[in-house]
C-alpha cells in the first residue's frame, strides 16, 4: 500500500530528542483540527460521527474528541469498557462474533449493539429479551457486507470474496429487516469519496424495497475525509441525500482520519554496519511498533527524508528483534546515520499505537501529548519492564 501520510506540519520543527526513544508524539493542535473537519461535515449533513476506538484509542485525548464528535464506536467488551469509562456521546459495538457471557456488559454499554449476522441475533434472542426488560436500551443492528469490492489489498477489503465480514446483501429478506433498527457497512480503507458514492450505487437498488423500515445506516469506516484532497462538500450532499431517499439517521465512523498526521513515531539508530548496502539496526521494530508495515505491507513516510536520487545513499532501517523481516525500509535519512541519531516516521497516531506488542521483550514506546500551538509537551505514559511480565504468567 502507499502510504498516504502528508505534510508533516509542525513536526517539521519539532526537536526529537526532547522526547524518550522509541516514542509515540501526538500532537494535540493537528489533532483538534482534524475533529474540526469531521464536525464540520457531521453539522453540515445531519449525519453522525463516530470515532472509531480501534483506530485511535488514546484516552487521554477522550475530552478533546468529546468535544467535537457525537461518541465512539467499539469492536467489543474491551473497547466499550473503555469507551463507557472515558468517552462522551453514543457507543456503537460492532463484533464479528460475540461471547454469549460477554454479551449482557455489552448491551448495557452501548446504544447501538450490531450483529454480524441474523444467527447471531436469533442465538442471542433470549439475553437481548432479558438485558431489555433489565431496562437496558438500545437499538439492534446487521452489518451487510455490500459484495462490492473497493479495496486496494484483499486483506483489508470487508467485500473481498469469502469475506467473514457482514451478512451477504443479496441473502437479506424482509424477515431478516424485522429483527433489526438499522444497518452497518464498512467497506472502505484509506479512500476518498468516489468509492463509497461507488459502493452505495450498488448497495441502493438492494435496499431500496426497505427504505423506511430501518432507523439508522452506518457508513463504517475507511473514509480519508481530513486527508486534504478528500471531496467533502460532495460527501455533504451525499449524506443529506441519503438521510432523504432512507429516511434514516446516517452514521460515519472514522478511525484513521481522526488521528491522519497528528502523530510520530520516533526512535534511534542503535547500530550501522554494511551488508552491500547501509544496514542500521534501530530501536523501532516494524513487527512490534508497526505491524502494518509487514501486514499491509507499506513504507512509512519518514520525517525530512531525503531524496535518494540527489542527496546519498539510502540506508536499510530494521528493528532489534530476531525476525529476519523486521525491516521498515530503505531511507535516506536528514543525516548520515550513527549510533545515536534520532529519527521519525510519520503519521503513526492511528493503528500503530494500538498494535504494539512486546515481541522478544522488545520496549514499547512511551507516548508524548504535544501542543504545537502552545508548545506544551507532556509524557502521558511510559511502559516499564513490567508490563512486559505482567502479560506473561
Amino acid at each position: 500500500m502507499e502510504t498516504r501520510a502528508g505534510d508533516p506540519g509542525a513536526f517539521a520543527h519539532f526537536d526529537l530528542n526532547r522526547v524518550d526513544s522509541p516514542a509515540f508524539v501526538v500532537d494535540a493542535a493537528r489533532l483538534r483540527a482534524n475533529l474540526r473537519v469531521l464536525a464540520d461535515v457531521g453539522e453540515r449533513s445531519g449525519a453522525k460521527v463516530l470515532g472509531a476506538l480501534k483506530a485511535f484509542s488514546m484516552w487521554s485525548v477522550a475530552p478533546i474528541i468529546g468535544e467535537y464528535l457525537d461518541g465512539v464506536c467499539t469492536s467489543g467488551l474491551w473497547e466499550a469498557r473503555l469507551a463507557g469509562e472515558f468517552y462522551d456521546g453514543e457507543i456503537a459495538t460492532y463484533c464479528a462474533a460475540y461471547k454469549g457471557e460477554d454479551l449482557p456488559e455489552i448491551l448495557r454499554l452501548s446504544d447501538h449493539v450490531i450483529f454480524n449476522s441474523p444467527q447471531q441475533i436469533e442465538r442471542f434472542l433470549p439475553i437481548i429479551e432479558v438485558a431489555r426488560a433489565m431496562g437496558e436500551q438500545f437499538d439492534i443492528g446487521l452489518r451487510i457486507n455490500p459484495m462490492h469490492a473497493e479495496g486496494e489489498v484483499p486483506r483489508y477489503d470487508p467485500c473481498a470474496p469469502h469475506s467473514r465480514l457482514g451478512f451477504p446483501i443479496d441473502q437479506l429478506t424482509a424477515e431478516h429487516m424485522a429483527m433489526i433498527d438499522g444497518l452497518h457497512m464498512h467497506t472502505l480503507c484509506e479512500q476518498d469519496f468516489l468509492p463509497l458514492a461507488r459502493t452505495w450505487d450498488v448497495v441502493f437498488d438492494k435496499l431500496e424495497p426497505f427504505f423506511g423500515e430501518f432507523s439508522w445506516i452506518n457508513l463504517g469506516g475507511g473514509h480519508h475525509i481530513t486527508r486534504a484532497d478528500y471531496q467533502r462538500d460532495e460527501l455533504v450532499q451525499f449524506l443529506r441525500d441519503m438521510a432523504e431517499d432512507t429516511g434514516a439517521q446516517v452514521y460515519l465512523e472514522p478511525g484513521e482520519a481522526v488521528a491522519l498526521d497528528a502523530g510520530i513515531l520516533v526512535g534511534t539508530v542503535l547500530d550501522v554496519a554494511w551488508n552491500a548496502m547501509p544496514v542500521a539496526i534501530t530501536d523501532i521494530s516494524a513487527t512490534c511498533h508497526m505491524p502494518d508495515v509487514i501486514e499491509a505491507p507499506y513504507r512509512p513516510a519518514l520525517l525530512n527524508e531525503r531524496d535518494p536520487a540527489d542527496e546519498g545513499e539510502a540506508v536499510r532501517l530494521g528493528g532489534p528483534s530476531c525476525l529476519a523481516g523486521d525491516v521498515i525500509g530503505d531511507y535516506v535519512l536528514p543525516e548520515p546515520p550513527e549510533p545515536g541519531t534520532r529519527f521519525a516516521f510519520l503519521d503513526q497516531a492511528h493503528y500503530s499505537m494500538v498494535k504494539t506488542t512486546t515481541f522478544n521483550g522488545v520496549p514499547l514506546p512511551s507516548i508524548w501529548l504535544w501542543d504545537s500551538e502552545t508548545d506544551a509537551l507532556e509524557c502521558v505514559k511510559r511502559f516499564g519492564w513490567e508490563t512486559f511480565r505482567d502479560r506473561l504468567s
